[in-house]
């Protein structure tokens, strides 16, 4: 049985939260009872309703961490950079708080932070999707590294950087700058693809990304993300019509439009 410590003195876990306490207490609670712990864990709000709010003070008794508030609302890209802001480690690891860690997360994630200290231009390890980043090639242990090229033809190319749980550094913000603020769910986090391709962001994607995490949502606690119909539709028309338009879009944000530049 291995007994060594599950301490993680370099790394802040920072967690967005939004209306969803249960699933909050749930990720805190998992990360407790397999015993992983982070030299500080922060939870950033987004002005949650109140019900949610006290849920989150009563559970200083069973857990330490520092909450990062607002008045109002003011949507994940102020919520991730009022969190990041308060990060006082060399390393974040960042998880919302729908998602649950699971019993094979600990070993990678040690990889992970090894890897990041013999590779001090990698810039994130990603470690869970909903499907594969479309080019990687190997990298070693259960990683791959994420290849951009503008000519690949996939519209998912442009996901080197997910707002999923990954690991980064605490210079992230130099590299890339901040998120981008007063945008929908999908803009901010779309608005840091492009930023990470722009300047040159290089990450690491788990292989196995379904055996880290688990994203689980109930009735009681649905997504707060909303989607437009003709993301969604599977009108082969439509889909293709899709397609070509984030082909050029991509494409000319991340090499022409520099209202994208940090």
């Amino acid at each position: 049985m291995d007994n060594t410590p599950k301490l993680f003195d370099n790394v802040s876990l920072l967690i967005t939260h939004y209306n969803r306490s249960t699933s909050l207490e749930r990720l805190l609670k998992t990360f407790k009872e397999l015993d992983i712990h982070f030299k500080e864990i922060i939870v950033s709000d987004d002005s949650s309703q109140p019900v949610h709010l006290d849920h989150i003070k009563s559970l200083h008794s069973d857990y330490e961490f520092t909450l990062v508030s607002t008045p109002v609302n003011k949507g994940l890209g102020n919520n991730i950079n009022k969190g990041q802001l308060a990060v006082k480690t060399p390393f974040t690891l960042y998880v919302q708080e729908d998602f649950i860690p699971l019993p094979d997360f600990y070993p990678h994630f040690k990889d992970a932070l090894e890897i990041m200290d013999v590779e001090p231009d990698l810039d994130i390890i990603r470690f869970y999707a909903y499907s594969p980043y479309p080019y990687m090639k190997p990298y070693g242990k259960g990683f791959s590294e994420m290849v951009y090229k503008p000519y690949f033809g996939d519209k998912n190319k442009v996901y080197v950087y997910s707002d999923h749980p990954h690991l980064r550094r605490n210079t992230f913000f130099e590299r890339f700058g901040q998120y981008r603020e007063g945008l929908k769910v999908d803009r901010t986090e779309y608005s840091m693809c492009v930023a990470f391709i722009k300047n040159k962001g290089r990450g690491l994607f788990y292989n196995a990304f379904s055996t880290l995490f688990l994203q689980a949502n109930s009735s009681e606690e649905p997504s707060t993300v909303k989607r437009s119909d003709w993301r969604q539709s599977g009108n082969p028309l439509i889909a293709f019509v899709r397609l070509l338009y984030r082909q050029v879009k991509y494409n000319y944000d991340i090499h022409f439009n520099t209202k994208f530049n940090k």
